[in-house]
C-alpha cells in the first residue's frame, strides 16, 4: 500500500513538475515575444528559436536535478525501513528517474519553443 501511495504520489510530482515547467517557459515566451521577432526579422533560424527557448528549460531542470539529487540520496535512508527490501539508493531508478524528469522538460519546453518559432516578426514587433 505505501509502494502504490508513493508511486501516485511521484507520477503526481512529475505532473505538476512538467506542468510548472510548462508555464514558466510559456511565460517568458510572451514576456519575450518582441526579442524573438526582432530576432526573427535579423534572420535567426527557427531551429536556433527552439534551441534557445529549450536550453532555458533544460537548464530550469538540470538547476532542478541538482539539488534534488543530493536530497534523494540523502533522505533513502529515513525512507528504507518503510519499503520492503530496500537496502540502499538504487542508481538504476535514480538514472531512470532522471531521465523520466529530462525528458517531460523537454516536451514541456517544446510546446513554447514550436509556438516562439512560428511567431511572425511582423506581427511580434507590432505588440510593442
Amino acid at each position: 500500500m505505501i509502494s502504490r501511495l508513493t508511486e501516485l504520489f511521484g507520477a503526481l510530482a512529475l505532473l505538476l513538475a512538467t506542468l510548472g515547467l510548462y508555464g514558466v517557459t510559456a511565460y517568458t515566451v510572451a514576456r519575450r515575444t518582441s526579442e524573438i521577432g526582432i530576432r526573427m526579422a535579423l534572420g535567426q533560424e527557427r531551429a536556433s528559436v527552439v534551441v534557445m527557448i529549450l536550453r532555458g528549460a533544460l537548464t530550469q531542470a538540470a538547476i532542478g536535478l541538482a539539488v534534488g539529487i543530493p536530497i534523494a540520496l540523502l533522505s533513502v535512508r529515513f525512507i528504507k525501513s518503510q519499503l520492503y527490501e530496500i537496502a540502499a539508493a538504487d542508481l538504476t531508478v535514480l538514472g531512470g528517474a532522471t531521465a523520466t524528469l529530462a525528458i517531460a522538460a523537454c516536451l514541456a519546453g517544446l510546446i513554447p519553443a514550436r509556438r516562439a518559432a512560428s511567431t511572425n516578426p511582423v506581427e511580434a514587433l507590432r505588440m510593442e
